[in-house]
């Protein structure tokens, strides 16, 4: 039926494309009258557009014409040349009807899915120039510096020909130059860069050091890889912060250390005993089924087991007895065989009863962590020990439920990097140091860092020195920052297979727009062996083939391992080719540019080179153009489409194939069950291959299970996002609001007030007599805040009312306000005021960030209570925004009294400065959240939201007070709650 739907009338694609079509007819003509246009005139059309918005017109009123007017211009440019990053390039393009396609469902704040080849860069010309003619600024998205680079100084020509300014963010920029590169009329950079710069702008201390300049239109190159591969992890900002949790992985690495040894011992000898009864054959073949699924949950990778299974009925007896074990609900008493066990789908490890056994009796105590509520339920109820008493053994209580939760965590840490990442595959040692491979490019990665303690457990495993915490100073996820603009739009060849999550996150809607000449690609069937050697072999021989008939090959990989054992396959055999890693991003996008010239081989992982058209040498043609060969299926389906999009472009011929193995991680995992049954079934040998549409089919619905797993894990982990940027949206704005306006000096008055009330309610309650007020805390509150030492005769009081006690209390701090504004002058004093409201703002938001990070890392555990996680983390996050407002409003009329001005000599100065020097911006992982298997990771050296860390402290002379210690001013409150409420 819906075959039938869809012959009748046509797809959503189809009807999309049918309505904006006359609008292509409309431009041709009014870029034929502009031919008779001089250069000048051309040029004055943008000040004629201008003036026309200004007088009420409407971007969709001029569109037909200031479209016509970037592609009379592109035709005027043909046969010019000028430098674009060191290499002087011929213009020869100009806009085909399929492009002002692109360029109008850009303008409309689509996604425009348009092929590779098909020339997107020149497509965003013109909804870039109509739109930046509103004078609010227009942003370029790219995937790498190199591209912004380029496609500024590159796209750059034709806007300057119409008088627009053009600018490019790089990221050894300083704030001053990216505050002039923000103020032109189109400026290009990475989705980082512009994220950075937000939380950078929202950090300011003045307004002259902020470079955004608000967030109008932005069009997203490659949208899939930046809104969907990037925005998994969050932008973070980070600082450094004293902390011992490095000692913590130090000290239980032995003991990790051994017990996973372990268990390979336990896991060879199951596989050890299941060869022996597979041999023996009979009745003892099912109870090698059941030694077999036991070591795959316990070692999924071992060399032994991956060996045994390739073998005729081993797989299909494994999965039998996980069947019947299933459906007896048993599975407990395999895992309870093993000391831990390892979902790997899930990229998780849980320790078992009998692997807590190889602990010592004091380590096993480590998992018995003290019940909180109950803990302090019994303390307070204990009518023998003093206040003081109770405040101590509470504060006890706390350190030790953090000491065994740390070490805890730091086991399962350390399992995870024993058992799920190995060397030389998800990181490499270089120097010292831990350096991750992404696995979407497939190449290295200084400087990012896992989150949630991974990375520090990496290290601990190797025995290479493990870097100290950072501490969280401003955050948000790359959904969040592109939802703060008016209009969005995407480009790219791969965005229909997410078109739901584009909906769902970004409200984008998906278009795919008509190549300009039909695809005649060959793309052929996948071919699955049941090793990876056997897969290498037969690609080696493709290869050569290829090679002695001068058809250019790219062979696409998916890690740097994998480039690095083909290239090695292919030496010996005397093949010359290039082999791209995606580490230098100019470099491989000229070598990918050559890669289809005559005899050509290029190895490249899957992001390599991205953004530069590969165009067929001379004779290429003759032998069937680009041919792609694939080593291995993605997970996600786009990263595929990408590879064979490489080939066929512009009508060229072109063909591709994917060669899989049953050892593959997709393969392993997701698909090769059923198609190791039937290789069984048809006795395939060493060397054999399976070829079919069906198999192909089966690989892609593998593959969509697994988008499906992640697009969950992402929505997963914006849900609980969302919450924190609802907050971050109110402290940004009423910080900006102080930045912006030049005297804050109302909003001060209104919070002493507002304060004064709040202490009021709070020591002398309405309904009860004044006798029974708090005046002892009232005071000492007066103190803390406002520097007021006042006293109440006893014969007073029984007289005392709110509204007397409030006119009492409110003469006398405006008073002493009124004097510090004498002292110090009203320029002087506007400057504290707004130096008390930014730092009191920016304190008490970063130990915020720390509480919300801590809350969203245990709430997963209420789910055994029959409570939703999400639900209550929104309770508890209500709760702790209501507090946090409260305390920012008490600690700036605090500040405001208390601070006072005195000229900072040069080495004061400095050291002011100096921490500023130590800001790290990272991209770290959600791994560790609770949230999901995704293995991202965290840039520029800085872990992820203060995981186990505070705030760096103040030094001190004196003992150290306890935040749950009583307060030494004697009040009986604990010192958070007292003095130490606003440090």
């Amino acid at each position: 039926m819906l075959k039938l739907i869809t012959r009748l009338f046509g797809t959503k694609h189809d009807r999309d494309i049918k309505k904006i079509l006359p609008l292509v007819a409309i431009i041709n003509d009014a870029r034929a009258a502009m031919e008779s246009l001089s250069d000048d005139d051309l040029k004055a059309k943008t000040e004629e557009f201008k003036r026309r918005l200004g007088e009420g017109e409407t971007l969709d009123d001029i569109l037909p014409e200031a479209f016509a007017a970037v592609k009379e211009t592109c035709r005027r440019l043909v046969g010019k040349s000028w430098d674009v990053v060191g290499i002087n390039m011929e213009w020869n393009m100009v806009p085909f009807d399929v492009q002002l396609l692109g360029g109008i469902l850009l303008h409309k704040g689509k996604i425009s899915e348009m092929a590779t080849g098909e020339g997107k860069t020149l497509v965003a010309t013109m909804p870039v120039y109509l739109n930046a003619l509103e004078g609010k600024g227009v942003h370029i998205v790219t995937v790498n510096d190199y591209l912004a680079r380029r496609d500024s100084q590159w796209m750059g020509k034709i806007y300057e020909s119409l008088g627009l300014t053009v600018g490019c963010i790089q990221h050894d920029m300083s704030t001053a130059q990216r505050r002039v590169e923000y103020g032109k009329d189109i400026v290009y950079g990475t989705n980082s860069e512009f994220g950075f710069d937000y939380l950078r702008d929202n950090m300011a201390q003045s307004i002259e050091d902020r470079a955004h300049r608000g967030f109008h239109y932005a069009i997203v190159d490659e949208v899939d890889s930046v809104l969907i591969d990037e925005a998994r992890t969050p932008l973070i900002i980070s600082g450094p912060v004293e902390s011992t949790i490095h000692k913590r992985y130090e000290e239980m690495r032995p003991t990790v250390d051994r017990l996973v040894r372990l268990q390979t011992n336990l896991v060879n000898e199951k596989i050890g005993q299941a060869e022996k009864l597979l041999q023996a054959g009979g009745d003892n073949v099912y109870e090698a089924g059941q030694l077999l699924l036991a070591a795959r949950r316990g070692a999924p990778k071992n060399k032994k087991y991956l060996k045994l299974i390739k073998e005729t009925g081993v797989q299909s007896l494994i999965d039998r007895a996980e069947n019947d074990i299933l459906r007896d609900k048993k599975m407990h008493e395999i895992d309870e065989t093993l000391l831990y066990v390892i979902e790997e789908k899930e990229h998780s490890i849980n320790l078992t009863d009998n692997g807590r056994s190889q602990f010592s009796k004091e380590e096993q105590e480590l998992f018995t962590l003290p019940d909180l509520t109950e803990g302090m339920s019994e303390i307070e109820g204990d009518t023998s020990v003093s206040p003081e008493e109770k405040t101590a053994k509470i504060d006890q209580l706390y350190k030790l439920h953090s000491e065994r939760s740390e070490k805890v965590h730091s086991i399962s840490q350390l399992l995870r990097a024993y058992a799920l990442f190995e060397k030389d595959v998800e990181y490499v040692i270089q120097d010292g140091k831990i350096l991750i491979v992404d696995e979407f490019t497939g190449r290295l990665m200084p400087g990012r860092r896992y989150s949630d303690g991974l990375h520090q457990a990496i290290e601990a495993k190797e025995k290479v020195q493990i870097e100290g915490e950072s501490q969280t100073l401003a955050t948000i996820t790359l959904q969040n920052y592109f939802r703060l603009y008016e209009k969005l739009a995407g480009m790219t060849g791969t965005a229909e297979t997410e078109a739901q999550e584009f909906w769902d996150i970004y409200k984008l809607d998906v278009t795919c727009v008509p190549t300009n000449m039909k695809c005649v690609r060959a793309d052929h069937n996948d071919v699955v062996y049941r090793t990876r050697r056997e897969k290498y072999n037969a690609v080696i021989e493709e290869i050569i083939d290829s090679y002695n008939r001068r058809q250019p090959i790219l062979v696409g990989t998916v890690s740097v391992e994998v480039s690095e054992t083909l290239s090695r396959m292919l030496k010996r055999h005397g093949v010359p080719h290039n082999v791209l890693n995606a580490k230098y991003h100019q470099q491989e996008a000229e070598i990918v540019a050559q890669a289809g010239q005559s005899g050509a081989v290029t190895i490249a992982t899957n992001m390599a080179g991205r953004g530069t058209d590969i165009k067929l040498g001379p004779g290429v043609v003759e032998v069937g153009g680009l041919h792609i060969l694939g080593t291995e299926r993605h997970e996600a389906r786009r990263i595929d489409r990408q590879l064979r999009g490489r080939a066929g472009r512009q009508g060229d011929p072109g063909s591709s194939r994917f060669y899989l193995s049953l050892e593959d991680d997709l393969m392993r995992l997701f698909g090769s069950d059923r198609l190791a049954r039937i290789m069984d079934r048809l006795g395939a040998e060493e060397g054999d291959v399976i070829e079919h549409g069906m198999v192909t089919k089966a690989i892609e619905r593998a593959q969509k299970r697994v988008e499906l797993q992640n697009y969950s894990i992402r929505k997963h982990t914006l849900e609980y996002d969302d919450v924190m940027n609802a907050q971050r949206e109110v402290i940004y704005d009423r910080r900006l609001a102080a930045l912006e306006r030049p005297s804050i000096k109302d909003e001060v008055l209104e919070l002493i007030d507002s304060v004064l009330q709040d202490l009021i309610e709070k020591y002398c309650p309405e309904k009860e007599y004044p006798e029974a007020w708090d005046l002892t805390g009232f005071r000492a509150e007066l103190r803390h805040v406002y520097l007021l030492n006042l006293e109440f005769k006893p014969e007073d009081i029984p007289a005392l009312t709110r509204e007397d006690l409030f006119t009492k209390v409110k003469g006398a701090v405006m008073a002493f306000y009124e004097h510090k504004e004498k002292l110090y002058g009203d320029d002087i004093m506007r400057k504290l005021e707004k130096y008390s409201v930014l730092s009191t703002i920016d304190r008490h938001w970063r130990d915020h960030m720390y509480e919300m990070d801590q809350l969203k890392t245990g709430i997963g555990l209420r789910s055994y209570g029959q409570r939703d996680p999400l639900i209550e983390y929104k309770k508890e996050a209500y709760k702790f925004f209501a507090e946090l407002i409260g305390e920012i409003d008490k600690e700036i009329v605090r500040m405001v009294y208390r601070l006072q001005v005195n000229i900072p000599d040069k080495a004061r100065e400095e050291r002011r400065r100096e921490p500023q020097k130590e800001l790290v911006a990272s991209h770290p992982n959600p791994v560790g959240m609770g949230f999901g298997t995704a293995r991202p990771t965290e840039e520029a050296g800085a872990e992820q939201a203060a995981q186990r860390g505070k705030v760096q402290p103040i030094k001190r002379e004196g003992p150290k007070v306890g935040r749950n210690d009583p307060c030494p001013c004697g009040s009986g409150k604990k010192y958070k709650k007292c003095h130490g409420a606003g440090l």
